[in-house]
């Protein structure tokens, strides 16, 4: 256990090709900040507070699949942002001088990464959007997808209320959906040959497809969609933002 600087974490089932530890101890060495970053991979939610035991110079976490929604329950307090998408991504963890935890506060940094890195790419007729999955990072897409007056349909392996299939996809809503966002795992390093189930022979050049995942950083969900004329853009550059904004919340807030 490190007996000095502030540690910051990132919680989450699989934690082994996780961007965040490398990027956040880089730029804590670079930029001469006492502090480290580790990844704590839990079995269960409930083994949490095991953590803040251990880590008394815990500050702040990161919070990745499958707990963003499973998190929040632990919160003592819901930033406006963790509120309107619904799941947890950024933990602020408030001590006292004797370094108990006083107050755990929770953030979603996902929604406004994913809202400045979409933002410059849409056009006029960028008005309707397809959201693939159903998760946590779907939850924060679907928000800053609307805040910027964009029109979500969410497609999922189940039918319900609030979601169409991905047998259900026609031409037509293809067509009428000229934005499609993959927030599911499917392509992720080492399963790289896996995708979501579209129909991607409809796409068009007028159509924009973006992946949130970075690793590989060109996917097999990219690669379909490119050959069809298609825009892509993977999640690197909404990680990057998010992490920023992890730093800000942990940091000045």
């Amino acid at each position: 256990m490190p007996d000095q600087g502030i540690i910051y974490g990132l919680i989450g089932k699989s934690l082994v090709h996780s961007f965040s530890m490398d990027f956040f101890n880089q730029k804590f060495i670079a930029e001469e900040i006492d502090a480290q970053y580790i990844n704590f991979e839990l079995d269960e939610i409930g083994d949490l507070m095991t953590i803040f035991s251990e880590y008394s110079n815990l500050n702040g976490l990161n919070v990745t699949t499958p707990y963003k929604e499973a998190v929040i329950p632990f919160m003592d307090e819901l930033d406006e942002s963790a509120r309107l998408v619904g799941a947890v991504n950024v933990i602020k963890i408030i001590r006292s001088e004797n370094a108990d935890v006083l107050r755990l506060v929770g953030y979603n940094s996902d929604m406004m990464g994913f809202k400045n890195s979409i933002e410059p790419l849409l056009t006029p007729s960028m008005n309707r959007a397809l959201v693939l999955g159903t998760g946590g990072a779907s939850k924060a897409v679907r928000v800053a997808l609307e805040l910027l007056g964009v029109e979500v349909e969410l497609v999922s392996r189940q039918k319900s209320a609030s979601t169409i299939t991905y047998e259900e996809l026609t031409k037509q809503m293809i067509h009428d959906h000229k934005v499609i966002v993959n927030t599911t795992p499917l392509g992720t390093y080492p399963r790289v040959n896996e995708c979501p189930s579209i129909p991607y022979r409809f796409l068009t050049p007028a159509h924009l497809c973006y992946d949130l995942v970075y690793n590989p950083s060109d996917t097999a969900f990219m690669k379909h969609s490119q050959a069809t004329g298609a825009q892509v853009k993977n999640g690197l550059e909404m990680l990057l933002l998010q992490a920023f904004e992890s730093y800000r919340i942990w940091t000045e807030i």
